[in-house]
């Protein structure tokens, strides 16, 4: 492999590192890969989920406390540096925070994109890690912003001219959609069963998980990695320490599950690539040495 990788994930707001593709970063910085984190809000219109977080002394300071729970929480990851994007919290879609002059919603599409490449052309990450284009289940509009700004940026980092002032052009090689797989949900589902636990899925819920037809082309094994778990509890304010879907099984018993983190690869610029892949940089080292 080239002796420089660097991933870098593209997220909404803190928390969300936690919830999808932790046990992937965990593993790449275990094995040598410079992890970055691309954080494109403060989460100030989060919620206090954790009822012993919801006390008077904390809801006015609700960024202050999610930049602290980022920190923790990307600690607990691996991830090696995180970055802000520098945009306030959209809010929930028709709120009022939607139209927030900061807020990345409002934001210039074409402002934010140039900020995101200044970053890739910093960091110069052979792989990204974005949003699907497919959110009609949680549209929330800084989830909308991010799938668009990073698919823009990933076409114009390496493109001199485009964002000269942006740095040297860098160009990265693959880009993946995170994925919640169909099997996962089930099968977290059916363990709560077997062990005589109450699902925390009810059959409105089980519905829509059973028809939805979700494509998978890459499955990274986080087996000695799940610290989803852990992560999300770094994030007091904004996830229910008593919350069953996430914290409902023992640990151990969770993890063996569904020990992967699913992907589907949107842009390669690496050639065909196996349409199972289990390393998110296959194909970088042979694209490399073309370059």
């Amino acid at each position: 492999m080239p002796e420089y990788r660097c991933l870098l994930a593209v997220h909404a707001h803190p928390d969300d590192e936690s919830s999808k593709g932790a046990g992937t970063v965990a593993r790449y910085h275990a094995e040598g890969v410079r992890t970055v984190l691309v954080c494109c809000t403060g989460g100030e219109e989060g919620d206090l989920l954790n009822p012993a977080m919801n006390i008077p002394e904390n809801q006015g300071r609700i960024h202050e406390i999610r930049m602290e729970e980022l920190d923790r929480a990307a600690g607990i990851i691996g991830y090696d540096e995180v970055l802000m994007l520098g945009y306030r919290d959209s809010g929930m879609p028709g709120a009022e925070s939607n139209q927030h002059p900061d807020s990345f919603a409002m934001a210039p599409v074409d402002e934010a994109v140039g900020r995101l490449v200044a970053i890739v052309r910093r960091e110069r990450p052979q792989v990204m890690v974005t949003y699907p284009d497919e959110q009609t289940e949680y549209p929330h509009p800084d989830h909308l912003r991010v799938h668009e700004i990073s698919m823009a940026a990933f076409d114009a980092a390496g493109d001199p001219d485009r964002y000269p002032e942006a740095g040297e052009p860098f160009t990265p090689l693959k880009l993946y959609y995170t994925v919640w797989p169909r099997e996962q949900w089930l099968g977290t589902h059916e363990k709560f069963l077997e062990l005589g636990l109450e699902s925390p899925f009810d059959d409105k819920w089980l519905e829509r998980i059973r028809s939805r037809t979700t494509v998978t082309s890459a499955r990274i094994d986080i087996s000695g990695y799940d610290v989803r778990r852990e992560a999300l509890r770094a994030h007091a304010t904004q996830v229910d320490p008593t919350s069953r879907m996430w914290f409902g099984l023992p640990p151990e018993v969770q993890a063996a599950v569904h020990p992967f983190d699913d992907y589907l690869l949107a842009r390669s610029r690496v050639g065909p690539v196996d349409v199972a892949e289990t390393d998110l940089f296959e194909g970088v080292e042979s694209a490399a040495l073309r370059r």
